[in-house]
């Protein structure tokens, strides 16, 4: 009995340590809740996003933030499943 509540209290203090981030629509968003939301988008990061929409429209694509000077494709893959683009 000892072992299984040993075993529950783990696995129930590794999975408070992960984070689950909600769909977000890059072309609405507002930059804190792209920050929010987006995994290594930190706010600077997020003001740009949102600089680079109203200079050069929506997003077509999750793809098209790594043209946003300091996101990388790695930082678009790693958040693919997070972006929405509606």
């Amino acid at each position: 009995m000892q072992i299984f509540k040993s075993l529950v209290f783990t696995v129930l203090l590794t999975l408070s340590g992960f984070s689950f981030a909600a769909q977000v629509n890059i072309n609405t968003a507002d930059s804190e809740m792209i920050s929010a939301e987006l995994s290594g988008i930190g706010k600077s990061k997020a003001e740009a996003i949102v600089a680079y929409r109203e200079k050069h429209g929506p997003f077509k694509n999750a793809d098209d933030l790594a043209r946003v000077k300091g996101i990388g494709q790695a930082t678009v893959d790693k958040n693919r499943d997070n972006i929405l683009i509606q």
